[in-house]
């Protein structure tokens, strides 16, 4: 039997706790491993339920995590004597002590518009801190047995920056999980919907970040004044633009100051963080989902949109394209205009709004957890299987 040690150290938000929310459940059902998890103290009580898994508590400094995990994951590896290690947080372990798989799912450290987004926002101090994390993320794929990334358009990009073999595994959705939880919104973000009715509600699901080009979205939205198929818009936000309102170090004053600015602050609804369990609620409560995005690597609201069945107007990214297909509009990234053209064609036509909406829910189909588990399990199964041989073929 297989022992796995999965580090998720680095999962706080977004996508790296959409990651382990979906993969943990599968993998502690499996009786043919033995998976032990290095979480944080805060998100292990999340996971009390999981009966078929083994949990390492460890708390480290956020701004030191990776030196730590290289000075002291090495010897928690030999004390629980596991045969492989899933590293998810886009670095590697120096040295492993066992073969080693990594999931790579960060774009920023390659991604030139991400490098001058930090540099037009003076941001200098998380450019550098950037530039400093992306050489250690591109020594990561030498140090690993093996690479994966959540897409084929971001293996593609992360194999040409590297000049390393990356492996696509992608991303999966469970629409029965999503969906589980009944149990209604707050009372609060059930006001905010009920004044929103009525009116043309495009969604966009994210923490305030920089490369989610925010700014863009906001730029459209005079554009959108004098509503779209007759209906005023209103942009809904499961964020709040304001200092400390959100996770990671980007500041969204500019934001903030861009819609008083633009005299839009009538058509933003600052929702707040929703909790994961109830999003699958709020998308059924919109009209287009909507994303400006300048990277991603897989982008998991597309999918829990298109499994919503509502249409998206997306940024042209490849990586986009693959997720969406037929099920998305798109515009070119930086331009306000075409977004705002791109929503108000789509509302001018319900026939097409309930096409794309059908092309979603059969496309949402194609993702699945259960997949992209039983591949990474195989990944790692291979790689024990070669450090056996040759363990064997050494003594």
């Amino acid at each position: 039997m297989m022992r796995m040690f999965i580090n998720s150290l680095s999962a706080s938000a977004g996508g790296g706790l959409t990651y382990i929310r979906n993969v943990l459940p599968i993998l502690s059902m499996r009786s043919d491993l033995q998976v032990i998890v290095a979480v944080s103290p805060e998100l292990r009580q999340e996971f009390h339920h999981l009966r078929g898994l083994e949990f390492v508590e460890l708390q480290m400094p956020v701004a030191r995590r990776v030196w730590h995990e290289q000075v002291e994951l090495s010897d928690i590896l030999r004390n629980c004597r596991v045969d492989v290690l899933l590293s998810t947080g886009n670095f590697a372990l120096r040295k492993s002590p066992v073969p080693q798989v990594l999931l790579s799912r960060n774009s920023l450290y390659l991604c030139r518009d991400y490098y001058r987004d930090l540099r037009k926002r003076h941001e200098y101090r998380l450019w550098l801190d950037t530039r400093l994390k992306a050489i250690l993320a591109k020594k990561s794929t030498r140090w690993a047995n093996a690479t994966v990334a959540p897409s084929n358009a971001f293996a593609i990009e992360l194999q040409r920056w590297t000049k390393n073999r990356v492996l696509a595994v992608p991303h999966g959705f469970d629409r029965e999980s999503f969906t589980r939880d009944s149990r209604p919104l707050s009372s609060q973000i059930e006001a905010k919907l009920q004044a929103a009715e009525g009116f043309l509600k495009l969604l966009f699901v994210s923490h305030y970040n920089y490369y989610r080009n925010f700014e863009t979205l906001i730029r459209a939205l005079p554009l959108l004044r004098n509503g779209a198929g007759g209906r005023p818009v209103k942009l809904l936000l499961t964020c709040k633009l304001a200092e400390g309102a959100n996770p990671g170090a980007y500041r969204p004053e500019v934001a903030a100051d861009l819609i008083r600015s633009l005299g839009v602050a009538d058509m933003v609804i600052e929702l707040g963080s929703v909790p994961y369990r109830h999003l699958h609620q709020l998308y059924r409560r919109a009209d287009v989902y909507v994303t400006p995005a300048y990277t991603e690597t897989f982008a998991h609201p597309l999918v829990e949109a298109m499994a919503s069945g509502i249409p998206i107007a997306a940024s042209d990214l490849p990586v986009h394209r693959e997720i969406c297909g037929d099920a998305a509009e798109y515009f070119p990234t930086f331009s306000p205009a075409a977004l705002a053209e791109t929503v108000l064609r789509l509302a001018a036509s319900p026939e097409s709004m309930s096409r794309m909406g059908a092309l979603g829910l059969k496309r949402s189909n194609q993702f699945s957890w259960d997949i992209h588990v039983k591949r990474i399990v195989e990944i790692c199964q291979s790689l024990t299987h070669v450090s056996a041989a040759m363990a064997t073929h050494a003594a």
